[in-house]
């Protein structure tokens, strides 16, 4: 098995150290793409307006290759599907986040967009997250992802589908949920602030508000009550209903 992995929170987060170590007992082949410093929240940006720079990164322990690149998460993956890797992966991995990743946290997160930009290029993925900021301890996630993985190897993915998994810190073993994703949003958003100079300048920190976190089919429900939550996800956002309700808005035949 080969198996591409990446992250947002760079390639020297613990997080990720965790995870690599983790695949290195069940792959075969491991490859690291990751960026060189946090990426955190950049949603699924990639770069087009200057060169990006890949350096060789070497592993203190483990077979794993690892590169190091100045970009985003979805660059990482870009650059190692069709410029670094010789072969294909069978699945991409990115992670371990350090933060949940629920609800609309999805839209923002790096951490998610590449293993879009994975599942955008025709290769299964899963993007995986510590739900917490404070006392890590991602040995419990990576054990899980060694669990998943295999199962997601007998049990291909969907085209077009992505796992999105999000485990409780300190998880007790508790169990997992298939979840679907919360409505959530931020409210507080902006700190207004003075610099030194009398200028104002904001600084974004937000609370997150869970519309329907008391149901126990979403992700935000599931973590709050210590289960792991998995969450699978699918590229298109067409909304097909609202589709065939606007098929009468304009005349049939435009000629």
């Amino acid at each position: 098995m080969r198996i591409l992995i990446s992250n947002d929170d760079g390639i020297y987060a613990e997080g990720i150290g965790e995870l690599r170590k983790a695949m290195e007992e069940i792959a075969d082949e491991v490859y690291v793409v990751a960026p060189d410093r946090e990426r955190s929240a950049c949603g699924h940006g990639i770069t087009v307006t200057r060169p990006l720079r890949a350096k060789v990164h070497q592993f203190k322990s483990g077979h794993a290759k690892g590169w190091v690149v100045d970009g985003t998460p979805a660059d990482c993956v870009k650059l190692g599907l069709e410029a670094i890797l010789e072969n294909p992966p069978d699945l991409v991995v990115s992670g371990i986040n350090l933060g949940p990743n629920l609800g609309s946290d999805v839209l923002y997160s790096g951490t998610v967009s590449a293993a879009v930009e994975a599942v955008i290029n025709h290769v299964p993925a899963i993007a995986v997250s510590l739900a917490d900021w404070q006392n890590l301890d991602y040995r419990a996630a990576a054990k899980f992802m060694q669990e998943l993985v295999p199962l997601v190897m007998a049990n291909p993915l969907e085209q077009g589908v992505l796992l999105n998994v999000n485990v409780p810190n300190h998880y007790d073993g508790r169990g997992v949920k298939v979840t679907r994703l919360a409505r959530r949003r931020y409210v507080e958003c902006f700190d207004k602030r003075v610099d030194p100079r009398g200028n104002i300048y904001f600084w974004m920190v937000g609370k997150p508000h869970n519309i329907d976190e008391d149901d126990p089919q979403t992700d935000v429900a599931a973590v709050k009550a210590g289960y792991i939550s998995v969450t699978p996800m699918h590229l298109d956002l067409t909304y097909y209903n609202f589709q065939k309700k606007m098929a009468g808005w304009w005349p049939t035949d435009q000629s």
